[in-house]
Parts: C-alpha cells; sequence; structure tokens
C-alpha cells in the first residue's frame, strides 16, 4: 500500500500544467472519461478550476447534457450520445475560434428533453474540458486533444479500451489524494 499520496490540488496542478504546455494555444479539448462513480465530472471541475487559476480560459461540458432522448437510449445504450448534435453545437464551433459562438448543453437528462440553448463565446486560446461515461469510446475519441481517464475504487486495474486510449490514467480510488499513474502504453 502506497504510503504517501498527493495532494489532489498538486495532481490536478500538474495535470493542468502539462495539457497548458502542450495546448495553451488555440481552441483545444480535454476529454475526462471513466466509467459512472469514478468522480470523472468532479475531477474535471477540478481541472477546469486549476485551468482557470493559472490565467488560462477553461470551459466545461459533459456528454450528460448531449445524450440521445430516453427511448433511443434504451435501443442504443443508457450513455448513446446524440453525436451529431454534439459535433454541430459543441464541437465544431468551439474549434472554428473567434467569436463562433458554441452550445455547453442541449438537452435534460431528468427531464428527457432538450433544453433551450445558450450560446457562449470565448477567447481564441482555450480548453474546452468535456467529462462523460466513455467520452473517449472509438466513434468519439478522434474529437478531444488531450484524454483522462480517471479511475474510481471500484474499476480500479480493470482494462478498458478508453483508458488504453487516454494520454493520463488517474487513481482516484482517494478522490482527496488522486494519483497519475504510468501505464506503459507501449
Amino acid at each position: 500500500m502506497t504510503r504517501w499520496a498527493p495532494e489532489k490540488s498538486d495532481t490536478v496542478r500538474a495535470l493542468a500544467t502539462e495539457i497548458l504546455h502542450n495546448y495553451g494555444r488555440g481552441r483545444a479539448f480535454v476529454a475526462v472519461d471513466g466509467l459512472d462513480g469514478s468522480g470523472a465530472r468532479a475531477f474535471a471541475d477540478d481541472l477546469a478550476a486549476l485551468v482557470k487559476e493559472e490565467g488560462h480560459a477553461a470551459f466545461r461540458a459533459s456528454l450528460t447534457d448531449f445524450l440521445l432522448p430516453r427511448a433511443d437510449r434504451a435501443v442504443h445504450g443508457d450513455d448513446a450520445v446524440d453525436e451529431s448534435k454534439l459535433r454541430r453545437m459543441l464541437v465544431e464551433p468551439f474549434r472554428l475560434g473567434g467569436s463562433a459562438a458554441w452550445v455547453p448543453r442541449a438537452f435534460d437528462r431528468e427531464a428527457d428533453r432538450e433544453v433551450q440553448a445558450t450560446w457562449v463565446t470565448g477567447p481564441k486560446d482555450a480548453l474546452l474540458i468535456v467529462d462523460g461515461a466513455l467520452a473517449g469510446r472509438e466513434n468519439l475519441a478522434g474529437l478531444w486533444n488531450y484524454t483522462v481517464w480517471v479511475e474510481g475504487r471500484e474499476a480500479a486495474g480493470r482494462s478498458h479500451e478508453a483508458r488504453a486510449r487516454s494520454l493520463a490514467v488517474i487513481d482516484n480510488a482517494d478522490p482527496e489524494h488522486p494519483r497519475r499513474l504510468f501505464d506503459d502504453a507501449c
């Protein structure tokens, strides 16, 4: 058992520094992926806050805000995303940069209905941090510039394709002391 564990702010700050080093200019997407219960959403919130603390623009979105309606999810899976809407309303406009506006939320899962579009703009240098269970799935993996896999206690050590494709793996079994794992991806 590990006797020392880093503070959450140290782990998240180190990751934010790495991402900003590589994607500090222009617009870039960071996906924070993980199975339900992994703490991926909270980790994404913390990452966005630290990026902002470093003086860089950061915005948040969640794949749960781009889900298909419940009836369609019953057929395609509970985490089935309206990929067309995700690309058209969030990904493509954000990538355009400049004064192009994007929609960070298009669907309310609880109410099972679309929400009124709220258009957001940002500076030319900005990160959009998107969380969602299986954000790294094959059909979405090409959308992101950088992918983080957050692993909770229940998934510790379980292999997953999305984890293998991620550039950073975070052991979040203790959310107050997450640890970066350096998996051999060769």
